[in-house]
């Protein structure tokens, strides 16, 4: 649970293009926790599920907040395709979470509490670059895995340059 840091200065390990997803909601009325706390439970859920069932494509993931109502996590999938494939897949949670929702939304039961948001990046290689400094895996690093600093180049500009042997 509490990972001892890398010495030194590290980066991440990642070959070829990544996939970054950042999903969250924000809490507009907390007074309407019936509408927000089923949308705040919901994430937990759906990462239980993808960390059953690793050929999902979720490598990893981090819980965040920006404020007392507004909750996000950012993932790091294997593909774009993969992605698709559970948010689409009729026996995955977030099927069902996303039909309740839809179906609320067309019935006029959905009131504005909570707000939802994702946003979807696919990073091409020589898009990217990290440095950790005396850190745990983290983020990308934890995603991919971690190399010493210098195999990737001493600076952010050498590292933006790193190529794979694809």
């Amino acid at each position: 649970m509490f990972a001892k840091p890398n010495a030194g200065r590290t980066t991440a390990a990642a070959e070829g293009d990544v996939v970054v997803l950042l999903i969250g909601m924000r809490i507009n009325h907390f007074w309407a926790v019936h509408h927000w706390f089923p949308v705040l439970t919901a994430m937990p859920r759906m990462l239980r599920e993808l960390a059953k069932d690793p050929a999902r494509g979720l490598l990893k993931h981090v819980l965040l907040t920006a404020s007392p109502r507004t909750y996000y996590v950012v993932q790091y999938w294997e593909s774009k395709e993969k992605l698709y494939a559970y948010a689409a897949a009729p026996d995955m949670f977030h099927h069902k979470a996303w039909g309740a929702l839809n179906r609320k939304e067309r019935e006029g039961k959905v009131r504005q509490h909570v707000g939802l948001w994702h946003e979807t990046y696919v990073v091409p290689e020589g898009s990217y670059e990290s440095i950790y400094a005396d850190m745990p895996a983290f983020g990308l690093a934890a995603a991919h895995g971690v190399l010493p600093v210098e195999k990737r180049g001493r600076s952010a500009e050498a590292r933006f340059r790193h190529r794979s042997a694809r």
